[in-house]
């Protein structure tokens, strides 16, 4: 499965058991709505970064 930062020491059956109690706790009906506003979190927080971004690169051009 290759070393994945965000999973830790977690191996293939841990991360199985823990997909299958999401999967008992929300439903096969939530889990594409919960993964689509987890997309548009993740959306909105790197445009905030590229909007911060720009201004520390340009400080001049301030919104008024």
């Amino acid at each position: 499965m290759g070393n994945m930062l965000f999973l830790g020491n977690l191996g293939a059956g841990e991360i199985i058991v823990i997909a299958l109690i999401i999967l008992l706790l929300f439903g096969g009906k939530k889990i594409p709505e919960l993964m689509k506003g987890l997309g548009k979190g993740v959306r909105s927080f790197k445009e905030g970064m590229n909007n911060i971004e720009k201004e520390i690169e340009n400080p001049d051009s301030e919104k008024k």
